[in-house]
């Protein structure tokens, strides 16, 4: 994305967003300072985030890629008049999203995440030894509504707070396909996010009957959004929303605090395909909800009940 590109009408959760230049841009790619370890330090500090545009080797990515569809085909998601590699939907499939089960069946996905050149980027930047979470956040998301705008913390707060998310997309990501957006600035956003930011969406007030009734059902009380419409979101923040058309090879990381959301998948019959995952510095506590072979996650058993 630059000054001459002819940008589309970009929409996330439903809502048109504004496109004038001093509230929706690009992402800075950080590539160029990938093997500057202060610099990217540096960086982060002041974007919140660090694109890494071609970090990743693309014939990895894609190998992973090719996995993930076959097993979306093997699960009959896929338009079987297209090939596999064009990732298109089944009719009737708009409720698939989230399968993070795929993830832990791909060695080649387990490998490009948590070993190799990633694991490497993540001790280099920490400056130590680093470990991950133990769930990986794989999607395949249909064309429709993406996620709606909000922070990591209160997803993955009760370690500690400097952990990082990495998202990745297998393949190439044109325009109306959609992808990752970022709130610039928004990580600096203190004031808006000090009574948002620390929540946590699996905490409930034992206390209180309906709130407990949902913990007990595996729901929460407090979902972490912080809005249904992203364009008065940035009214209200500030900066803009920047994005970029991604490729197989790019992932983008940033810190808990950072207001991130999704551009809508406007193509009539295309899976979106990414992932997140999360890395920290071994010597910090690590939120228990995520580790082990088979994390609780937002399950009843990662449900903590407080006295309100």
């Amino acid at each position: 994305m630059n000054a001459t590109t002819a940008l589309p009408q970009f929409y996330s959760y439903d809502c048109a967003l504004d496109m004038d230049a001093d509230k929706f841009g690009a992402l800075r790619s950080s590539t160029d300072a990938k093997n500057d370890m202060p610099e990217l330090r540096r960086r982060l500090a002041e974007d919140g985030y660090l694109y890494m545009k071609g970090y990743l080797d693309r014939d990895q990515v894609l190998e992973a890629r090719a996995k993930i569809l076959a097993h979306l085909g093997a699960k009959n998601l896929l338009d079987p008049a297209y090939p596999k590699a064009d990732a298109r939907c089944r009719s009737g499939t708009e409720g698939v999203a989230f399968i993070p089960e795929v993830a832990d069946e791909i060695p080649e996905v387990q490998q490009l995440l948590y070993s190799g050149s990633l694991v490497e980027f993540y001790r280099r930047l920490f400056g130590e030894q680093i470990r991950h979470y133990d769930f990986t956040w794989l999607r395949a998301m249909p064309p429709g509504k993406g996620t709606n705008p909000h922070s990591d913390l209160p997803y993955m707060g009760r370690g500690t707070d400097r952990h990082m998310t990495c998202w990745v997309p297998y393949g190439d990501i044109p325009y109306k396909l959609g992808g990752l957006m970022v709130l610039e600035g928004s990580h600096k956003r203190m004031d808006l996010l000090k009574n948002y930011a620390h929540r946590d969406v699996d905490s409930y007030c034992v206390n209180s009957p309906i709130q407990k009734r949902r913990a007990e059902e595996g729901k929460w009380s407090f979902t972490g959004t912080l809005s249904r419409n992203p364009p008065r979101l940035r009214d209200r923040f500030g900066g803009r929303w920047l994005t970029t058309e991604f490729e197989a090879g790019d992932f983008i990381t940033f810190g808990m605090f950072l207001v991130h959301a999704a551009v809508d998948n406007k193509t009539e019959n295309q899976f979106r395909i990414s992932s997140d995952s999360r890395y920290q510095k071994a010597s910090e506590s690590i939120d228990e909800r995520w580790i082990g072979p088979n994390p609780p996650g937002h399950s009843v058993a990662g449900k903590r009940g407080r006295v309100c």
